[in-house]
């Protein structure tokens, strides 16, 4: 599996309850090969303007994602799930998208660096 992949597998819903869903692969973890993805919905609204990218159908990289309809990568829900788990593979989206959304993501971790106080 390559990052950059839009994957079928099952993904936890609100609910608890897992659902086939698309999700792209952010991120392959290190020792254990796990994958760190993300979900993809066709709920446009729920998009977050800085953070969330939305494949429209008019796209470069919209044919190759293989994606029914304009949808809604979804950094807000990520997941980390084992290669075993992923039903079909579907498609990718470009380099470029996927950078954007990496620096979206690590901006993001990024913010919360020193103002956390932990305590053990």
């Amino acid at each position: 599996m390559k990052e950059g992949s839009i994957i079928l597998t099952p993904v936890p819903q609100a609910d608890g309850k897992l659902k086939l869903r698309p999700a792209l692969v952010l991120r392959i973890m290190p020792a254990y090969n796990d994958l760190l993805v993300c979900g993809i919905s066709t709920q446009i609204h729920h998009f977050i303007l800085g953070f969330d990218e939305i494949v429209k159908t008019t796209d470069n990289d919209f044919k190759k994602s293989c994606l029914i309809q304009a949808s809604l990568i979804r950094l807000s829900f990520l997941a980390i799930i084992q290669e075993k788990n992923i039903t079909g593979s579907i498609g990718n989206i470009s380099n470029e998208r996927h950078k954007r959304l990496l620096k979206n993501l690590s901006t993001f971790l990024l913010k919360g660096i020193g103002k956390c106080r932990i305590n053990y």
